[in-house]
């Protein structure tokens, strides 16, 4: 249960780190070595999706299930290769020890698996201002079904309107809405700010720093 009252939800993978085309170019590799060709761009709009509607977007539904495990490691081993070198976008560490120094609980909504989200926590290098962090194992669906955002809520112990969620895919939006949290949109994951808004965003900051930059006009700073 949270000491506090109010808190910023945050997405992770094109919120806080630059990871968004790195998804999308091990997805597009991942898909060509199992045969089939899809273009990154077609990826790239999909990602922050689960990975199985993912599959279902650039395949159908229709297709053999069979093959979806080895579709998903193979993003993942392709993924790993990356992990040394990934970096937090600008003001992602700032921001989320600003929101703690502000007396918010700041909590992860990622959908990452556990090693993953381990490696990512590492990047933005602010464990200490974290509160709560999800993964994978706390939910049944990912985006843009609302069950992480729920499950970041019941772990926090923060009621859906006493907090903002930060994300940079319209999944992150309608995952939102459902689990009626407002939502910040940011475009560093390269999803347009009009598609943002359209999704269900209050607001659209260019990255962390912007959203940083300008708080006491945020949605955030509304929080109190």
């Amino acid at each position: 249960m949270s000491s506090a009252d109010r808190g910023v939800l945050f997405d992770v993978d094109g919120t806080l780190v630059d990871t968004t085309f790195l998804h999308a170019v091990c997805w597009a590799e991942s898909l060509r070595q199992h045969g089939h060709e899809v273009t990154m761009a077609d990826i790239h709009h999909l990602i922050g999706m689960s990975g199985d509607r993912l599959l279902d977007a650039v395949l159908g539904e229709d297709r053999d299930h069979d093959a979806d495990d080895d579709l998903d490691n193979g993003h993942l081993t392709l993924y790993k290769q990356h992990w040394g070198r990934l970096v937090r976008l600008p003001g992602a560490k700032e921001l989320l020890y600003t929101c703690a120094k502000r007396g918010l609980d700041v909590v992860l909504a990622s959908s990452a698996s556990e090693e993953e989200l381990a490696a990512l926590t590492s990047v933005i290098d602010a464990d200490d201002a974290i509160t709560v962090a999800t993964s994978s194992a706390d939910a049944d669906s990912g985006k843009p079904a609302p069950d992480i955002l729920q499950s970041a809520l019941d772990r926090s112990g923060l009621a859906p309107d006493r907090v903002v969620f930060v994300g940079d895919a319209v999944w992150d939006g309608e995952a939102a809405k459902r689990a009626g949290v407002t939502f910040v949109g940011v475009t560093c994951g390269g999803t347009p700010a009009d598609q943002l808004r359209e999704a269900g965003a209050v607001e659209v900051w260019r990255d962390p720093a912007e959203l940083l930059d300008r708080l006491e006009d945020s949605a955030i700073g509304r929080l109190g």
